[in-house]
């Protein structure tokens, strides 16, 4: 873990400037900082509550526990990149930054409610199997974590359009040696992906994440808010699942973008994972290996079926071609044909006739081939 200069990244934010702000997170700012060398990064400081001083000790708690989950963790393609901290050494602060990879293509849900492109219906379940990798790296990774606030405000998108996961201020590491702590964690997360089954602090479990990641692949799929009071049923989890279960998908599919029939298996298949994600029964729900399988061994289906689509239509195409050319020369082989067949005279038997026709025909097919 890198410790990163203080004074350098006040300055690299020019004092944490409000035109420096990209982003708020459940307990901090974050900043984007430039760094020497056109080096560019993205500053997190804990929130600032002038006269709630609870309010900020918990919020510098988040932040020193993101720290600790960031750390903790080997690199991932799909989890942000920590880079380090940086502690105000002034004896009347306790400010701490957390410094990360910037992340310049905003979040998950700005792409899906706020652009003004929605995206493609291969992004999205490129997205959706990005986000799986990334829970998967957490849950069967060492230390194992909890990340409790799966949402796509919290996915964000490196330079390169690949979806990261972000913003750790209310993970944990359930350990042996956190046991205790763990026990007396209050149940957190966000409206709409918390999981209703998560009421206490013996119920946190990895299938909490489980049921977040399903809501946001019915977040991805449908385009729909999570909670949307204009409609009826508000939640997205009350409205999508019904549809699902009575095979009604292309009701679910976000209108904006034309359904993808070459992609309705594909799209069956994660709103299917979804609504076992969603189940009410912890004990139902997949583990999330069993969600990346089930995901990963359709997608292969798939590629082989559209490489085997492509191979039987390229082999079709010269059959085609071939048959063109061989229409070209056919009438004017077969008179040269009867003509030898006319000048070898009447003795020639039907046998032989035969035999020189095949003969000739498979001269053509050779010569065209």
């Amino acid at each position: 873990m890198a410790e990163f200069d203080y004074e350098e990244l006040v300055k690299a934010t020019q004092s944490f400037s409000p035109s420096k702000l990209i982003g708020k997170g459940s307990h901090g700012s974050v900043y984007e900082g430039n760094l020497s060398e056109n080096r560019v990064v993205a500053i997190k400081r804990s929130s600032i509550n002038i006269g709630v001083e609870s309010q900020q000790r918990d919020n510098l708690k988040k932040l020193d526990n993101e720290i600790s989950i960031l750390s903790s963790l080997r690199e991932s393609s799909n989890i942000i990149s920590f880079l380090g901290t940086a502690t105000n050494d002034s004896a009347k602060s306790n400010d701490k930054l957390l410094v990360m990879e910037l992340m310049p293509n905003g979040s998950l849900h700005d792409l899906l409610h706020v652009a003004a492109t929605p995206p493609p219906w291969p992004k999205r379940v490129e997205i959706a199997m990005q986000i799986a990798r990334a829970v998967q790296f957490l849950h069967e990774g060492n230390p194992l974590v909890i990340h409790r606030d799966i949402k796509s405000a919290n996915i964000l998108f490196d330079v390169s359009w690949i979806a990261k996961l972000a913003d750790f201020g209310l993970a944990i590491s359930p350990g042996e040696d956190s046991s205790s702590q763990t026990s007396t964690v209050q149940p957190a997360g966000t409206i709409g992906y918390l999981d209703p089954c998560y009421t206490a602090p013996n119920k946190l479990s990895t299938k909490n994440d489980v049921f977040s990641l399903g809501v946001v692949f019915l977040e991805i799929i449908s385009g729909r808010k999570v909670i949307d009071v204009s409609k009826a049923p508000a939640s997205i989890v009350e409205w999508a699942i019904p549809l699902v279960e009575k095979q009604r998908i292309v009701e679910v599919c976000d209108p904006r973008v034309p359904f993808p029939t070459y992609m309705e298996g594909m799209i069956r298949r994660i709103l299917s994972v979804a609504s076992r994600c969603l189940s009410e029964n912890e004990e139902r729900r997949p583990s999330i290996g069993e969600i990346i399988m089930e995901m990963e061994s359709y997608n292969s289906i798939e590629r082989v079926r559209s490489y085997n689509i492509t191979a039987w239509a390229s082999l079709l195409q010269s059959l085609i071609l071939i048959t063109r050319k061989r229409r070209k020369l056919t009438s004017q082989q077969w008179r040269r044909a009867k003509t030898h067949q006319a000048a070898a005279g009447d003795h020639i038997v039907n046998s032989d006739v035969s035999r020189r026709k095949t003969m000739l025909v498979k001269e053509i097919l050779l010569a065209d081939v």
